[in-house]
């Protein structure tokens, strides 16, 4: 009875290694072929999922951008289209001029060179 066992016993640990290695050999070949299959589809220019959102997103933004840059665009347009055939009116402030005394020549230094003659 007890070299039946002994039997049973080391099948059954040949049959669990040949299971692990089986396991083993279709996780390997599940690798390789989704390496392959990345290569693939790499050499189609194909983008990532997150490539995709990504731009999806800057494509959204820039788009958002120049809407509201063409509301701005549009209101300053309106704002500034004066009526033709009428000038634009003056200020009613009255500016004051000021007659300016020439400046004082100025040397390569950038100091000021004095106009007085001693005499």
């Amino acid at each position: 009875m007890q070299s039946q066992n002994r039997f049973f016993d080391d099948l059954s640990k040949v049959l669990n290694g040949l299971a692990g290695t089986v396991a083993g050999v279709g996780r390997e070949a599940q690798t390789g072929a989704r390496e392959r299959a990345k290569e693939w589809f790499g050499g189609m220019d194909f983008v990532s999922r997150e490539e995709f959102e990504a731009v999806k997103e800057m494509a959204a933004k820039a788009r958002a951008e120049a809407d509201a840059l063409k509301k701005r665009v549009d209101a300053l347009e309106k704002g500034a289209a004066a009526p033709v055939g009428k000038p634009a009116a003056k200020s009613t402030t009255a500016r004051k001029t000021t007659a300016r005394k020439p400046a004082a020549p100025r040397t390569a230094a950038g100091r000021k060179t004095s106009t007085k003659t001693s005499g």
